[in-house]
């Protein structure tokens, strides 16, 4: 996994929460749905992001959602979606 990417991902979980008025630092193991600081609509809208930005498929119906808590899970996501 590139810097390039993890950074992208960090951004883009950066304006789900500034969208929520969520300015607050966030670490790389750090829950970000099961604390609270992200809600329902933004694991759809961070869904959409990586189906458009990365090419990712999650509409499985066995996919865990539990793949999107942390920076790191999202990380380990892409980085197994890449050949």
């Amino acid at each position: 996994m590139t810097i390039m990417v993890i950074d992208r991902l960090r951004n883009t979980v950066a304006d789900l929460l500034a969208a929520r008025g969520d300015r607050n630092p966030f670490s790389d193991s750090e829950p970000l749905f099961t604390a609270g600081r992200l809600d329902s609509l933004a694991a759809t809208e961070l869904i959409v992001a990586l189906e458009q930005d990365y090419g990712l498929d999650l509409a499985s119906a066995d996919f865990d959602i539990s793949a999107l808590d942390t920076l790191a899970d999202l990380s380990k996501l892409v980085a197994a979606s890449k050949p």
